[in-house]
């Protein structure tokens, strides 16, 4: 295994996944959930992660091409996604744990598109178009596997947060990382259209 590959891609994808920068969104999420549910939908999110960027890796490239959609298509189209997640979370519709089902938190946007985002699956695809061998692809597969892990650990172990900040103090994490998640809403549509644009005047 090339063990300097599998470095490359691990602090690539740690950066880009930014596990620390995820926790305040996956508190506000999940906070008024039971421990258990919270646990639940930590690991399903970096499960479904984990299966979406395999899947990308593996034929990313063929799926987007027989669909017709280019990569910034799908950076705005997660943006889009994000903005919705955003507005519940300042206006406080998603703070009843009733009106949520722990399944639909950790797929959307927890697993898609925070964790396996546009920026990570850009990433793996090119870091896997570039692979020479199976020592590097078997470095890269360690690399994702391994980001996805420190991930679940981050979530895992986020529950003591909760604890310490009680009721009140979710609450305000909720506004914050609402407005946290809206800005990071605009800026991939931000780079989405700003792609879109360098492609039209590249084909001019």
């Amino acid at each position: 295994m090339d063990l300097k590959l599998f470095g490359e891609v691990f602090v690539t994808l740690l950066v880009i996944v930014d596990p620390p920068g995820m926790m305040p969104i996956f508190l506000a999420l999940t906070g008024p959930l039971p421990a258990r549910d919270r646990n639940r939908a930590a690991w399903q999110a970096v499960a479904l992660a984990l299966g979406v960027i395999v899947v990308f890796a593996v034929a990313g490239q063929t799926l987007l091409a027989y669909l017709h959609v280019d990569l910034p298509a799908l950076q705005a189209a997660g943006g889009l996604l994000l903005i919705l997640v955003a507005l519940e979370l300042l206006t406080g519709k998603a703070d009843d744990p009733s009106q949520q089902a722990t399944s639909n938190i950790a797929l959307v946007p927890l697993g898609t598109p925070l964790l396996a985002g546009p920026g990570a699956i850009v990433a793996t695809m090119l870091f896997v178009q570039q692979a020479d061998g199976i020592g590097q692809v078997s470095a890269i597969a360690a690399a994702i596997v391994a980001v996805m892990l420190a991930v679940w650990v981050v979530l895992r172990f986020s529950g003591g947060i909760v604890k310490i900040l009680r009721p009140g103090g979710i609450e305000v994490l909720t506004r914050i990382a609402g407005l946290l998640l809206a800005a990071i809403a605009v800026q991939l549509i931000a780079d989405a259209v700003a792609a879109f644009v360098t492609q039209y005047v590249n084909m001019t």
